[in-house]
């Protein structure tokens, strides 16, 4: 694919335009399939367009990127470590927070499950110590 910047000679309008080849390009002018967006113009020819060289934009995503994969790396290590060392109480996490917190006894693990937005403030609220974490799911790859 060859991505060429397009001018119309009637109304001066410039545009871009993806062709699988050069002779892709000659062939649709010289069929007159190619015309102006902006006029209808088929009296469209090729301007200079500056080649890509170094860009930039890759750089940043290269470090964004790089940021994101240090994080998701984090992540999935205290994921792990939350699931070596405590207890999947799943949806019953609100029920068996409260258990624990009221009846005062020590369990041998501590619990993680799921939770509302709700029933974590209301925890809270109670008294009772709860954090969130992200929950990232396992890379398939």
């Amino acid at each position: 694919m060859i991505k060429y910047l397009l001018k119309c000679k009637h109304c001066e309008q410039e545009f871009e335009s993806w062709f699988s080849s050069s002779n892709e390009y000659d062939r649709l002018l010289k069929l007159k399939l190619l015309n102006c967006q902006s006029c209808e113009s088929i009296n469209v020819e090729k301007s200079l367009m500056s080649p890509n060289l170094l860009n930039t934009k890759k750089k940043e995503n290269s470090k964004e990127i790089k940021k994101y994969r240090e994080i998701r790396k984090k992540l999935s290590d205290y994921k792990k470590f939350v699931k070596d060392n405590f207890e999947y109480v799943g949806e019953n996490f609100t029920y068996k927070a409260r258990s624990i917190h009221y009846d005062k006894k020590k369990p041998k693990k501590g619990i993680y499950g799921s939770a509302s937005l709700k029933d974590v403030k209301e925890l809270r609220e109670e008294g009772i110590k709860t954090d969130i974490i992200p929950w990232i799911e396992d890379d398939k790859n």
